[in-house]
């Protein structure tokens, strides 16, 4: 599946000239990309990476 395909979310707390990362769940992986390059091409993690990555970044926040 081509990145054009793929709904990409980013967090709701990014503004407008903030550096984001935008996020797309393709089978059992995530793929991110820059949002403000969205040609320079993605990087995908595995799901069970992505959501450790998740749960670790909530604990630190929390």
């Amino acid at each position: 599946m081509g990145a054009s395909e793929l709904t990409w979310r980013k967090s709701s707390r990014s503004g407008a000239n903030s550096n984001c990362v935008e996020a797309a769940r393709v089978r059992d992986a995530v793929r991110l990309r820059d949002s403000k390059n969205p040609a320079a091409g993605t990087l995908e993690v595995p799901l069970r990476s992505w959501s450790a990555f998740l749960r670790g970044a909530d604990r630190a926040v929390g």
